[in-house]
């Protein structure tokens, strides 16, 4: 069973804060199973995208809850995520951003095997 969005949202956010990460939810998205995109911001101008990987990365000896793709690489301008979003929100309002602003760029979930 998956994990309700807004408590997967909630864990994130209380991860990345305890390991020294700042962390926010941007726009908060459906309760039950709004998709969640994660940005993380180095800090520099530059910033990475994460997005939710489709279900065929799912592996079902991996056991987790939600896998993640990169949507745009890190190193790339802060504006290239940012417009990424703009038109993610526009074809899911449901969704959920949470932003982290790390400077070691450590994104807290999990990735699907490249």
């Amino acid at each position: 069973m998956r994990l309700k969005s807004a408590i997967f949202v909630a864990a994130l956010v209380r991860t990345a804060n305890g390991a020294g990460a700042f962390a926010a939810v941007r726009r908060r998205g459906s309760e039950e199973a709004g998709a969640v995109f994660v940005k993380v911001a180095t800090l520099d101008g530059h910033a990475a995208l994460y997005a939710p990987a489709p279900q065929t990365d799912f592996d079902a000896s991996f056991p987790v809850d939600r896998l993640f793709r990169l949507a745009v690489e890190p190193g790339h301008p802060e504006a290239d995520s940012e417009e990424r979003m703009v038109k993610e929100m526009r074809f899911d309002p449901d969704l959920w951003f949470v932003e982290i602003e790390d400077r070691e760029g450590r994104c807290f979930v999990d990735l699907a095997p490249a």
